[in-house]
Formats: structure tokens, sequence, C-alpha cells
């Protein structure tokens, strides 16, 4: 047994050395980018948090279960690789003894003869390779020959994906063969429980030269695959935990992160754009999180799958996004990790990479990938590893935005209209009230401190202040919270844009601008309490205005009519017999959680009857509007609105019903091209929870 224990373990030794040399190189790579203290410190702040998100989403993998053949198949083989560490103890175990007793029949201590454990051994092995059974009919069925962009692998490097497939299945049988050599000759630790190695232990003959060459065949596999795990998408395996470790919970939704440079949060009025880092020009400027992003993607899919661009024909994979950086960083690296005079021996074809910009019509990723996205959250919500996706379009942006001065003009349009007249269509502050001279009751508008016997804030919004069709969710509101007493006052011509379309935009600087003049307006005015009905104004309020000190208690106003409902302040009684589907908004869904309140709202209106479209609340689909969209033009493949509302006019509507005033303006457009276009009945309508609400109330 001497030689076999050399031979293994100088086996070991190359492998461990090759996958070491490899690690070393892609933490090199990962820290020559940019500083991220926040997530480390993030990480220990909540470490309750993050032991509870390794507990589900790591080894319970929640989010893979939800896809359920697939994440059933991905369970068992992701517990085969802890599982199965007790039998590399044994295999180890068994060639040092060996070496020294000559004797082979190692166990572990305490309990490695107990029948359990030799069960699990094989039960996880055998349903490993039911796990990859699974895994090749998924990839057969799905295969990108077959469906072209309508596979989830659509530009996945396949090929590693067999290779990987191949080698665990050859450790597998590998396995087996070795434990029932042991078997069949005696040294194996289990007398039961390990069924299916002790059947084959009967049918092989007794041969400790098969048993010795089965062990280090195993071993020798396991350790060419370790190998080509860290050289590989694989790699997620070791990956995956620290991805999901520094990642932000409850997700990477939500507030938007800030503009940092070198590890600490931008200030506008110190900073330099020749010494500073304005979001994401090249791929130093990444992260050690976004390059912990990169290797971990494991190109499944899942993100590309649910992309309202990708979906509409648009050049936007989410995956692909990170794909496309990462090899670049790959290429790349050799030069970013040599010394001043290694750099100077480099090839004119590495420095053409390096001149390579990020973005642009020859970058790495083309401007049409950039401006596709609608920040909806989809791939956020979908990755199972934690990928941030957004994040990374957005520093991207930044730096096209505010240093390259480069996005589409209509975009500009928006922005001159938000520095200049404070909301995205350039009207006078002075129309922003106008909408209260239509109730029959007085709004009191806040211009100095808010009254004590004024609840909330009233947060109208540039749409429903300024844009007819959602004017009308606006007075439905007042009139719910009028009806059910709550006080609340409006800042009127006070109040601006929250910034939210400059920041989702690129451009952080005008974002701030507005965010510090209304945290100002709002802190002087004593303002606690801020009831918003655009999604996009409560994600900003509640989420991102913390980032600059203005900290709120903020609900969007279905949770408060839901509430208000369920108090029995609001009562609906009239009747509206009607089918209704619901479209979930993106941000008040995917980036804030808020799935039941206005469906609760709907099921307490008498006569409604609920139908859900087939892609909802997390998996919902986008609008189109999100992330400056809604202000620009929608020129390659079919318009997203548009593939909403078809799959809307699937379940045979009177009504769509939503709780944001951009999704409703984008819907009713769509709507009305049905109409026109004789696809949709002149009846059909969109309208928000609260004109449902309002209307069952007021008739009654």
């Amino acid at each position: 047994m001497l030689w076999v224990a050399i031979v293994g373990l100088v086996a070991t030794a190359v492998a461990v050395a090759l996958a070491g040399r490899r690690v070393l190189f892609l933490y090199r790579l990962a820290t020559s980018g940019q500083p991220a203290p926040e997530r480390i410190e993030y990480a220990k702040e909540h470490a309750g948090a993050e032991i509870k998100a390794q507990l589900v989403e790591v080894f319970g993998q929640r989010k893979l279960l939800k896809w359920t053949p697939s994440g059933t198949a991905h369970f068992f083989v992701m517990w085969a690789f802890f599982i199965l560490l007790t039998v590399y103890i044994e295999a180890y175990g068994a060639i040092i003894q060996g070496a020294i007793t000559g004797h082979s029949d190692f166990h572990i201590p305490l309990i490695g003869t107990w029948p359990v454990l030799g069960f699990l051994q094989d039960f996880i092995a055998l349903a490993c390779l039911v796990g990859l059974v699974a895994f090749t009919a998924i990839r057969i069925k799905n295969s990108p020959k077959k469906l072209g962009r309508g596979s989830r692998f659509s530009g996945s490097h396949l090929g590693g994906a067999w290779l990987v497939l191949f080698m665990i299945f050859n450790i597998i049988w590998t396995l087996f063969l070795a434990r029932g050599a042991a078997a069949a000759n005696g040294n194996f630790p289990y007398n039961s429980g390990a069924f299916a190695s002790l059947a084959i232990g009967k049918i092989l003959p007794h041969s400790e030269l098969l048993e010795q060459i089965a062990l280090l065949l195993h071993i020798g596999l396991m350790l060419v695959f370790l190998v080509i795990v860290v050289n590989s998408k694989h790699l997620h395996i070791f990956t995956a935990p620290l991805n999901v470790l520094f990642s932000r919970r409850p997700d990477g939704l939500g507030p938007a992160q800030p503009m940092r440079s070198n590890g600490k949060v931008l200030d506008f009025e110190e900073a330099d754009p020749e010494v500073d880092v304005f979001g994401r020009g090249k791929i130093q400027d990444t992260t050690w999180k976004g390059f912990l992003d990169f290797y971990t993607c494991t190109e499944c899919g899942r993100c590309q799958s649910q992309c309202p661009a990708w979906n509409t024909d648009k050049p936007l994979s989410p995956k692909m996004l990170i794909l496309d950086q990462r090899d670049h960083a790959f290429a790349v690296a050799p030069y970013l990790l040599a010394g001043e005079k290694e750099k100077e021996s480099f090839s004119e074809d590495v420095l053409a990479l390096l001149d390579k910009p990020l973005v642009g019509e020859d970058g790495v990723i083309h401007p049409d990938v950039l401006w596709s996205c609608t920040n909806c959250g989809a791939c956020v919500e979908q990755c199972p590893v934690d990928i941030e996706h957004i994040d990374h379009i957005l520093d991207m942006r930044r730096y096209q935005v505010m240093i390259e001065s480069s996005f589409p003009s209509e975009a500009g349009v928006m922005l001159k209209n938000l520095e200049n007249k404070g909301n995205p269509w350039g009207m006078s502050e002075m129309k922003r009230a106008e909408w209260i001279e239509e109730l029959d009751f007085e709004v009191p508008i806040i211009d100095s401190t808010m009254p004590e016997d004024v609840e909330y804030l009233f947060w109208v919004g540039c749409a429903g202040a300024l844009e007819d069709r959602a004017k009308k969710t606006t007075k439905a509101v007042a009139e719910l919270l009028h009806i059910a007493g709550v006080k609340f006052g409006v800042l009127g011509p006070m109040e601006a844009c929250t910034g939210d379309p400059a920041r989702r935009l690129g451009m952080e600087f005008l974002f701030n601008m507005l965010a510090q003049q209304n945290i100002e307006t709002l802190n002087e005015a004593g303002v606690k309490k801020i009831v918003a009905t655009c999604p996009h104004c409560f994600n900003t309020l509640a989420n991102e205005y913390p980032q600059l000190g203005g900290t709120y208690e903020v609900v969007h106003h279905t949770q408060l009519l839901a509430h208000l409902v369920e108090e029995g302040r609001l009562t609906p009684i009239t009747p509206i017999e009607e089918k209704i589907t619901y479209h979930d908004p993106c941000f008040l869904g995917r980036h804030n959680k808020v799935y039941a309140q206005p469906r609760d709202i709907m099921a307490k209106v008498p006569g409604v009857q609920a139908q859900e479209m087939h892609r909802c609340k997390e998996r919902g689909f986008c609008c189109g509007a999100g992330g400056a969209r809604m202000w620009m033009e929608e020129r390659i493949g079919k318009r997203i609105n548009t593939e909403r509302v078809d799959e809307a006019l699937t379940t045979d509507p009177d009504t769509v019903s939503t709780a944001c005033p951009f999704c409703l303006v984008m819907l009713g457009d769509a709507i009305n091209e049905k109409k026109n276009a004789g696809q949709a009945k002149e009846s059909l309508e969109v309208v928000d929870v609260a004109q449902l609400l309002i209307k069952s109330i007021k008739q009654g």
C-alpha cells in the first residue's frame, strides 16, 4: 500500500498547488479593483441575517427550489459535495493507514462505522446520479440549438458544463467501485446501512489490487475535478457562499447604492474626475464584490429567462453582461497584475484590450445593452447566487452619463427639465396643486411646518400631480383618506422630483441635488410619516433618502388603504362585477416585496373576480418604464408594455389594475394601441387599485 500512498499524496500535492495558484490569481485580480469596505461592515453588523442567508440560500437552496425540477436536482448534487466529504476522509485515511500498517480498514473515529452515515453516503451518491440525469435531460430539452434565444442557456459556455457533468459522473461511479472493492476485501467500515456499496461488494472479486486502483482512480478524478472547477464557471461551488455572505439583505434590490471612490462615498463638492472614480469606465473600476459576482455566475440563465428586455428581443442579457465583463477581466488580468517593468514587454494585442472601452460601439458592453435595462430587478430576484446585476449597470451608466456625456438624447431633455423645473416634463411647479381644485374638500398645503393634527404628508409625485391619468389616482387616494378621517397635507409647489429618474439614468449628481433639496424641505416641515402613490417615489424616499440623512416612515398608498379597510374605516359596498387582472409594479413588488396589500384591497371589493397573469408577483413582468426608460424611446424589438398587455389579454379581463402611475401610463398606451387595432374590447381600461376602491365606496 506504500505505493498507493505515495501516488495519492503526490497527486494531491500537485492538484492542490495548481488549484491554489489559480485561487491566488483570482484573489489578486479581485483585489486589484476598487475596495468595498461597506460590504464587510454590513456583514458584521447583520451577522444574524447573513447566517440565516447561508442556511436558507446556500444550504437550503431556496431560490433554486423555486424551479422545481432543476432545483431539486441541484439540491441533491450540492449536498452530495458536503456529505461525500466524509468519503474522502475515509479514502485518505485508508491510504495513509495502509502505508503505515498494511491494512486499509480505516474509519472515521466515533462515527465511522455508524450505519446511518453509510446509508447517507450511498443515498446521496445515488441521488446525485439521478440529479445528473435530470441536468442532462434539462440541457438537451433547453438546448440553444433548438430554442435559440428562448433557451436560458443561450450564450452560456456549454462545453464546460458538459465536462463538469461528465466529471461528476466519473467521480460517483468510481466512488461505488472503490467502496464496493473495499467491501469485497473486508476493509469496508460499514456492516450495514451502505446498501449500494455492500451490494456491489458482493459481486466484485476479492482483489487488493482492484481496491487500490479504484481508490486511486477515485481520488485522482476528484483532484482533476478540483483543478477544473477553479478554472471554470463551477468556481461558484466555492464562491457562492462568499457572494451570498457579502450581498445585501434581503437582496440587492430596493435602494441604488451611492457612488463610491476608493471605498468612500463620493462627495461631489470635493470630487475630482481626474482622481476619483466616477462609476465604472474600465474593468479596474469594479469593486472586489463585482469581481466576486463575475466568479460566481453559474451561467444558469435564470436571470436571462426573466429579463423583460431579453424577452422582447433586445440585446440585454443580464447573464451575458456579467460574463462579458468576466471574460474581459481575465483577458487583461496579466497586465493588471504585472509589475511596472513587466508591463513594458506586453504585446500590442494586450494593450489594445486595455484600451477597449467598457461601454461603447466597439466596447465590452454595447450601449444598446446598457440602455435596455428597466431596473425591474427580475435578474437579481431570480439569481440563485445573489449576483447584483443592477449595481453593475448603474455604475456603468454613471460613467457614461457623468464623464462621457453619452446617453440617449431623449433622456437629456428629461435631465434638463429636472434641473430647471424639478419635474421630468418641465412643467411649472405651480401646476402641482391644480388637482386639489377638482376636490370638494380642502387639502392643506404645507408651506412651513406640519400642523400637529396632520398625520401624513401625501407625497403626490410628478406623475400624480402633472399627468392626467395619474391624477385620477391622486384624487382617489385623497378622497379615500378624507373619508377614512386620515389627516394629511401636501407640499404642492414645494415638492420636487425625488430624483429617481436621474439616479436610475446614472446622473448621480442631479439626484443628490434634488434629494438634498427635498430632505431640507421635509425636515424643515417636521415631516415624520409619508404616504406615496408612486412606487418609485416610495422606494426613493424610504430606501435612498436615508443615505443622505433623510429618514422617514414611508408607506405606499396600497399599504395604508389596505390597513384602513382592515380596520373598517373604509368599507367597499357596491359590487364591481368585473374580471380584473392585477399588474405588479416592479418597484413596489420585487424591489419592496409589497404583493399582498393591493390584492387584499381588491379581495374586499364585492363582485371582483381576480385573475392572475401567468407572470405575477416575484416573477411579474415589467411595464417598461423603470430605469428612466419612461423618458427613452424603445426602438429595438417588441415594446415591453405591449408584451405585458398581450399577456394581460390572455386572461380576458374587463379591467387591468395596478398601483403605479408609470404602469398606468405604459399599460394604458399599449391597450389603446390594441383597441385601435381591434385586438381589445373598447371597454377595457387600466385603473389604480385606489380607483376601484373609491368606486365601490362612493357608489355605495
